[in-house]
C-alpha cells in the first residue's frame, strides 16, 4: 500500500466514525424531542388537574417545568454536537475529494482575487474553478482566504519560506487540529471583511466625552428609583420626569450613538468564529518557531485576544437586546444604547488598533493549516531546498498539482547559469503548455512555503512572469496579438525590475507572420536573458530553435513527441532533448474527418 492510499484509508475511516457519531446523535435528538413533547403533555395535564379539577397543588407544575428547561439545554448541546459531527464529515469528504481527484468545482474558487494585470495568476490558473487556490483552500474565513491568495500572488523571501515550511510540516501531521479548525463557529464561511474590521478598529472615537458616562449612569439610577416609586404607589410623575431628562440626554448624544451603532453593524458579524479561531490557536502547543512567534505576537497584557474579542461580541449582544419590544421601554429609561455604545467605543479605543494583527494571525494560521492539509494529502511531495542567491531551479520528476495523480506525467528540468533558456518544440497537444504551467505552478508553491509535487526540488527566490493565456477584448478594442505584446512588455518589465525572473512564454508572437515573429521573438528572448532572467518558450516556428546555437544565450532545445496508433494520436508527454522533427497538425485534421492530401514530404520538419 503506497502512502497516498494509506492517507485515503485514514480519511475514509475517520469519515465513517464521524458518520456513526452523527447517526447516534440523530437518534438521541429524536428521543430528546419526544421527551420534550411528552413533558409538555404532562405539564398540560398537571395544569388541568391543578386548576381545572383542583385535585393537585400548583407546586407539582415545577416538576415538568424544570424537566422541560433541562431538556431544552440538553437539546441545544445535542444540536451543537450534531453540527460539529456534520462539519467533521464534510471535512473528511473534502479531503477524500482531493485525494480521489474529484475536487474541481466543489470548493472556493477565489475568483475575486483574479486580476488580469497580474503577471502570472491567469496564466498559471491560480484562481477560478479548478484552480490552485481551490485545491489548497480549506479556510473558513475571508482573512484566511486573503492570506492564502497573497501568498500565491507574491513570492516570499527565503527566510519566510523556510519558516512556513517548518510550520506546514508540523500542521501536516496535526490532523485532529486541522479538523478542529474545520468545525469551529458558524456553519458557513465567515463573512468578516478584514479591511472593514480593520478600518472600524482604527477609526476616530465617536463618543469621546468621558463625563457623559457619569451623567448617563446617574439618569439610569434615578430612572430605576422613579420606577420603584411608581411600583409602590407614588404615581407616574417621577417616571415622566426622568423620561423627559433622558430624552434631552438622547438629543445631545443621540447622533454619536447612532453613528457607533451604524459603524459597528457590519463589524460585529461572525465574531464568534473569529474568537473561537484565536482561542484554538492560543491554547495549542507548537514546536515550530514560526507558530510560536505568531502566538507570542498576539499576546498583550496577559489577556488573550480571544477573550478580548469575546468581550466585544458580548457588548454587541447587549446592545442588540434593546431591540426586544418587551425590553425596549426599560432600555430607554436605563440609557442602554448610550452605555453600551460607550463601552464599545472604549473597547475600540483600547484594543481596536490590534484587530489588524489578530486578523493577520488568524488568517496566517488558517493558510498554514490549508498548506498542511495539502502536504498531508500529497505524501509523495517534497519540501524544496531554498538556495539563498543566484539562479537555481532544479526539479526532478516534477508533476502538475492540478492534474489527476494517475494521469500526471513527471518530467525533470534544471535552470542554472549554463542553462538559462529552454526552447520547447512539439506537436499540438503534446504537453508544451502543460510543461510551462508545471514549472510555474511548482515555483509558486515552493516560493509560498508549500511542498511541491516532485522527487527533488531546489530553488532560489525568483520573480515570475508568464504569457500563456492571452485574450482579446471586443469591448476594449484589443486584438489577441496586441494583448500578447502588452503582456510580453510586462514580462520584460518584471525581468528588469525584479531580478532574477523566471519567464514562461507559450507560442510567442503566434499572432503575426513568420518573418516578424522570428525577429521579434528572438529580440525579446535576448532582452530577457540579458536582464538575467531564465525561462521557457514554446514554439511551432522551428526557425526560432536555431538561436540555441548562440552560446551567449545558454539555450537548450527540448521537445515532445507523438505517434499515430489505431487512427488515434498518442502522446507520452515525456520531455526529450533536441528539436522535434515531425508535426501532427495534418494528421489531426485527417483524424477529425477533414480531407487533407497526403504529402509526407511536407509533414517532416527541418529547422
Amino acid at each position: 500500500m503506497d502512502e497516498r492510499e494509506s492517507v485515503t484509508n485514514l480519511y475514509r475511516t475517520r469519515k465513517a466514525e464521524r458518520e456513526a457519531t452523527f447517526a447516534q446523535l440523530s437518534r438521541l435528538d429524536v428521543r430528546v424531542s419526544n421527551a420534550r413533547l411528552a413533558l409538555f403533555g404532562v405539564g398540560v395535564l398537571l395544569v388541568w388537574l391543578a386548576f381545572g379539577r383542583q385535585i393537585l397543588a400548583a407546586g407539582w407544575l415545577l416538576l415538568p417545568f424544570v424537566g422541560f428547561v433541562a431538556l431544552i439545554i440538553r437539546h441545544d448541546r445535542l444540536l451543537k454536537q450534531k453540527t460539529k459531527a456534520e462539519r467533521a464529515i464534510a471535512f473528511y469528504e473534502s479531503g477524500l475529494a482531493r485525494l480521489e481527484d474529484r475536487w474541481m468545482g466543489r470548493g472556493i474558487s477565489g475568483d475575486r482575487f483574479l486580476h488580469a494585470a497580474h503577471p502570472y495568476a491567469l496564466d498559471l490558473d491560480l484562481f477560478g474553478s479548478g484552480s490552485l487556490f481551490e485545491l489548497l483552500c480549506t479556510v473558513r474565513t475571508q482573512f484566511g482566504e486573503e492570506c492564502l491568495a497573497d501568498w500565491l500572488r507574491t513570492p516570499a523571501e527565503s527566510t519566510v519560506i523556510r519558516a512556513r515550511q517548518e510550520a506546514v510540516r508540523e500542521l501536516a501531521s496535526r490532523l485532529e487540529l486541522r479538523e478542529e479548525v474545520a468545525i469551529l463557529g458558524a456553519s458557513v464561511r465567515s463573512g468578516i471583511r478584514p479591511e472593514t474590521l480593520t478600518r472600524w478598529g482604527n477609526a476616530p472615537v465617536a463618543l469621546p466625552v468621558s463625563a457623559a458616562i457619569g451623567i448617563a449612569l446617574g439618569i439610569a439610577a434615578l430612572s430605576i428609583a422613579a420606577l420603584v416609586l411608581w411600583a409602590v404607589g407614588y404615581g407616574l410623575l417621577p417616571l415622566f420626569g426622568m423620561a423627559i431628562v433622558g430624552g434631552i440626554f438622547d438629543a445631545v448624544f443621540g447622533k454619536q450613538v447612532r453613528q457607533v451603532i451604524r459603524s459597528s453593524e457590519t463589524s460585529r458579524k461572525d465574531l464568534e468564529l473569529f474568537a473561537d479561531m484565536l482561542a484554538l490557536f492560543e491554547r495549542e502547543t507548537f514546536t515550530s518557531e514560526h507558530l510560536q512567534a505568531l502566538q507570542a505576537a498576539v499576546k498583550r497584557d496577559g489577556i488573550p485576544p480571544s477573550v478580548r474579542i469575546t468581550r466585544l461580541k458580548t457588548l454587541f449582544e447587549y446592545l442588540e437586546a434593546q431591540q426586544n419590544f418587551l425590553f425596549a421601554p426599560l432600555a430607554f429609561l436605563l440609557r442602554w444604547s448610550f452605555l453600551f455604545a460607550y463601552a464599545i467605543e472604549r473597547w475600540r479605543e483600547k484594543d481596536g488598533k490590534y484587530l489588524a494583527l489578530w486578523l493577520h494571525t488568524a488568517g496566517e494560521f488558517e493558510a498554514l493549516c490549508a498548506l498542511g492539509g495539502f502536504a498531508h494529502q500529497n505524501p509523495d511531495s517534497v519540501y524544496p531546498e531554498i538556495v539563498e542567491t543566484g539562479i537555481c531551479y532544479e526539479a526532478e520528476e516534477m508533476a502538475h498539482p492540478l492534474l489527476p495523480v494517475s494521469h500526471a506525467v513527471r518530467n525533470s528540468l534544471t535552470f542554472d547559469p549554463l542553462r538559462r533558456l529552454y526552447i520547447v518544440s512539439g506537436s499540438n497537444m503534446s504537453g508544451k503548455s502543460t510543461l510551462l504551467r508545471t514549472v510555474g505552478t511548482n515555483a509558486v508553491l515552493a516560493l509560498m512555503g508549500s511542498p511541491v509535487l516532485a522527487s527533488r526540488f531546489r530553488i532560489a527566490p525568483l520573480s515570475l512572469a508568464a504569457s500563456i493565456r492571452t485574450e482579446d477584448s471586443l469591448q476594449a478594442g484589443v486584438s489577441r496579438f496586441y494583448a500578447e505584446i502588452k503582456r510580453l512588455s510586462q514580462v520584460v518589465t518584471v525581468a528588469r525590475e525584479q531580478p532574477p525572473c523566471l519567464f514562461l512564454l507559450d507560442e510567442i508572437l503566434h499572432g503575426t507572420n513568420s518573418h516578424d515573429r522570428r525577429i521579434g521573438a528572438e529580440a525579446i528572448l535576448r532582452a530577457l536573458v540579458a536582464e538575467g532572467a531564465v525561462g521557457l518558450v514554446t514554439t511551432h516556428d522551428l526557425a526560432l530553435a536555431r538561436i540555441a546555437e548562440d552560446a551567449a544565450l545558454n539555450a537548450v532545445n527540448v521537445h515532445f513527441q507523438d505517434h499515430m496508433e489505431g487512427g488515434q494520436m498518442q502522446f507520452d508527454y515525456l520531455l526529450r532533448s533536441g528539436v522535434v522533427e515531425k508535426s501532427n497538425a495534418l494528421e489531426l485534421m485527417r483524424a477529425v474527418g477533414l480531407e487533407i492530401p497526403l504529402d509526407s514530404a511536407q509533414e517532416t520538419l527541418t529547422p
